[in-house]
């Protein structure tokens, strides 16, 4: 059984040592596997604290530090992140870190490099929200290409996720970005959504990204792909690369031009990605002739269950469009063209959980319950009679 502290959303202001200490007593840090803290604000004496603790951590393999330094300081910030993840240079368990949702901006992300650059056992990094910027951005890349620069001659990288999201990454770092891609090789799954990356950066980032053929999900909504970037992705897609891709996320990204069938599209019906589960096509200036061509081709993807096209240039009874509900209907999947169905889907899945809530707290009392007293019998009894009663 994992061996898990965690204070996870406690809203917790640990500004001293003695206030997270007072969390930490009792707590045997060589017999830990996952740490959560997320959810608290942690000050700089505080943090210094924690890493006192991690650094005698022999076992840990998930550290979730996302948004633990709302509130504080700019000038805070580096001093207690850089006490955080010196501590866990060298921890050669350790497979995932979770720093999302923390302002670090391009002036508090140096403190990471250190540990970036030397953790050889990661394998999962999370940067979502943190407002790097270009330079940040740049930062992080290159740390992590100093990190694929270090490995043994025939030494695999480990890293096999990155998502860096909503962080204004932009045309400027796409280029480093690239390299530490290329250079690691290894990624199963990047999500990079809502960076402002336009052409030019699409077209880098693509181009490193196409040397990880393990690839099997990739998120870049809402950047700026155009003709210069669709080209670059059609290209990539129409020889084959990532054969094992299961969802690809397009939306937002300008794939398609009025009057012409996105080259995006035209690669991807030649159907060599048939391990394709969704496609996300959102609010891509896609018109019927996508859609037709789609929907010839969806044999090809037996496994393709979902795909999400809402906000583009056709109406719900287009002709492209039935076709393609319907070809995707034949082999149980869905095309999902209005908000509408999605609000449905996430009410049903809330009703489903709700009902499994509640068949496990309706199953039969184990033999470790405590029998019920005379009391809770009588009381049981006046509920069911209670409970017959109607008032007309």
């Amino acid at each position: 059984m994992t061996t898990v502290f965690s204070l996870l959303g406690q809203g917790l202001k640990l500004d001293t040592r003695a206030d997270i200490e007072a969390h930490l007593a009792g707590v045997d840090p060589t017999a830990i596997e996952e740490i959560h803290l997320g959810g608290n604000t942690i000050g700089v004496e505080a943090a210094q604290a924690l890493a006192e603790f991690l650094a005698k951590t022999t076992q840990l393999r998930v550290a979730n530090f996302a948004d633990i330094f709302t509130g504080r300081l700019i000038s805070e910030i580096p001093l207690a992140l850089s006490a955080i993840c010196d501590a866990l240079i060298g921890k050669s368990t350790l497979v995932e870190i979770d720093l999302s949702d923390n302002a670090f901006g391009g002036r508090s992300v140096d403190p990471l490099v250190p540990f970036l650059s030397t953790a050889r056992s990661l394998q999962v990094l999370k940067l979502n929200n943190n407002g790097l910027g270009p330079a940040g951005g740049t930062v992080i890349a290159d740390a992590l290409l100093t990190l694929a620069n270090s490995l043994e001659a025939g030494q695999k990288s480990n890293l096999r996720t990155i998502i860096c999201g909503r962080n204004r990454l932009e045309d400027g770092s796409a280029e480093a970005w690239a390299a530490a891609l290329r250079a690691h090789g290894t990624l199963q799954e990047v999500r990079m959504p809502q960076n402002g990356i336009r052409m030019d950066g699409i077209s880098h980032l693509v181009g490193g990204l196409a040397a990880n053929a393990d690839l099997h999900h990739l998120d870049l909504q809402d950047n700026t792909f155009a003709d210069k970037g669709s080209k670059r992705m059609a290209a990539e897609l129409h020889q084959g690369s990532w054969p094992l891709l299961r969802q690809l996320n397009l939306s937002d990204c300008v794939i398609g031009d009025e009057g012409a069938v996105s080259p995006i599209v035209e690669a991807l019906a030649k159907g060599l990605h048939t391990k394709l589960e969704i496609l996300q096509l959102q609010n891509d200036n896609l018109e019927t002739e996508a859609f037709s061509l789609l929907a010839g081709v969806v044999d090809k993807f037996p496994k393709l269950k979902r795909v999400e096209a809402q906000w583009n240039e056709v109406e719900e009874d287009d002709e492209g469009v039935l076709a393609l509900h319907n070809a995707l209907r034949k082999q149980g999947g869905k095309l999902v063209m209005n908000d509408d169905e999605e609000e449905e889907e996430e009410e049903e899945a809330t009703e489903e959980t709700a009902e499994e809530e509640a068949a496990a707290e309706e199953q039969p009392a184990t033999s470790t319950e405590a029998p019920k007293s005379i009391a809770d019998k009588a009381t049981d009894a006046l509920a069911d009679m209670l409970e017959k009663v109607s008032i007309r």
